[in-house]
């Protein structure tokens, strides 16, 4: 589908993620694609004439005629717009929907070559300075901050380990963790899952700052704040009340299924599974199964609904792994004794398995944690 942009008509788009890429030159679609797989909490957009046939795949909008008509959308709906797109355009186009720092999304502009990444507008209410380190980080570019108070070295915590796809469970905290964090206010971490580099500058982390290994260590130091990286559904009545929740990509859901089961159950088995397990759904990264379902449009509608990564294994892949409970039956027919186990430990890289198998409806479903 390609959107047909027109004068004084909000274009139609699909929002997915908190922030939108743009691009309109080759070049710069290429940055965007480049930064939208090592900052996945994005939606891309980019002129239809650079089609190349796997849009849909990676979840990009294409658009027709002036880049202009589609800022108004992407104002409306975006905490964020990363233009790659030169500088004076984007001032030029941008000025009649601009109406205060309190609400105006963030804006971020990148050079054609990717070598620069500017920070344009609500730089801090808006987070356009964090999100310029965080899009400069992505792409190995140079951050170009012009605030002169932005001179803390700390972390955003409206962005925090979103070059890892990261996501937030609520927005309520925000912005009292994020005074904290700028009050050097005792502020505690605890990380239960994903990826541990999280930390992007090259001086020390602020003493304020204070990581912890268990929950209850952190809540019994009584902190004014917490940051809380972590797949488990939580009880936030145990919690210190300025808490932000981050749901990082560590989770890997392996599916096998009969020919024709549709999504609708496919999507229930999956949520009724991540609920029994007390896991978010946030967190999951990708579904994995065996090559000759590789074709289900079940599969397929879910991972482009949630923007889940898809893999499939092939035979040799799947049986040279642990199966708990091989199946005679399932070789028979397939030729491997299981699907949803060993596609799981493929893709995770972990034998302790969350959950090594279930069988429900039309489906087998197995869950493991990433290892990173």
């Amino acid at each position: 589908m390609v959107i047909e942009l027109q004068e004084d008509v909000l274009a139609p788009i699909e929002v997915k993620h908190q922030y939108a890429v743009v691009a309109i030159t080759k070049h710069g679609v290429d940055i965007a694609r480049r930064l939208h797989a090592n900052f996945p909490n994005t939606d891309v957009y980019y002129m239809s004439k650079f089609e190349r046939g796997d849009e849909r795949e990676h979840n990009v909008q294409l658009f027709k005629n002036s880049v202009r008509m589609l800022f108004p959308a992407l104002f409306k709906h975006y905490d964020g717009i990363i233009t790659i797109i030169s500088l004076g355009a984007v001032v030029r186009m941008i000025a009649p929907l601009l109406v205060d720092k309190k609400v105006d999304p963030a804006v971020v502009v990148i050079d054609d070559r990717g070598d620069n990444v500017i920070s344009m507008l609500s730089g801090h209410l808006g987070g356009a300075n964090a999100l310029t380190h965080t899009v400069a980080d992505a792409l190995g570019a140079n951050a170009v901050i012009t605030t002169a108070s932005d001179v803390q070295k700390t972390i955003p915590v409206d962005l925090f380990g979103a070059k890892f796809g990261w996501q937030w469970d609520s927005a309520e905290k925000l912005t009292p963790v994020s005074a904290a964090v700028v009050n050097e206010e005792h502020v505690a971490i605890v990380q239960e899952a994903g990826e541990k580099n999280w930390w992007m500058h090259d001086a020390p982390m602020p003493p304020s700052l204070v990581e912890y290994a268990s929950l209850e260590s952190a809540m019994a130091a009584k902190p004014d704040a917490a940051l809380i990286i972590s797949h488990r559904l939580l009880n936030e009545d145990d919690l210190v009340e300025n808490h932000v929740i981050y749901r990082p990509k560590s989770l890997v859901i392996g599916m096998g299924c009969n020919r024709g089961t549709s999504a609708e159950e496919v999507d229930a088995v999956i949520k009724e599974t991540l609920q029994e397990l007390g896991l978010s759904i946030k967190s999951v990264k990708a579904l994995v199964t065996f090559e000759l379902k590789r074709d289900e449009p079940c599969f397929h509608d879910i991972t482009s609904k949630y923007d889940w990564q898809f893999k499939w294994y092939t035979k040799d892949e799947l049986n040279s792994q642990l199966v708990t409970d091989p199946s005679d039956t399932v070789f028979k027919y397939t030729g491997v004794y299981g699907v949803s186990e060993p596609a799981v430990r493929l893709y995770s890289g972990n034998d302790e398995l969350l959950l090594v198998k279930k069988k429900s409806g039309n489906t087998t479903i197995s869950v493991a944690e990433i290892l990173f």
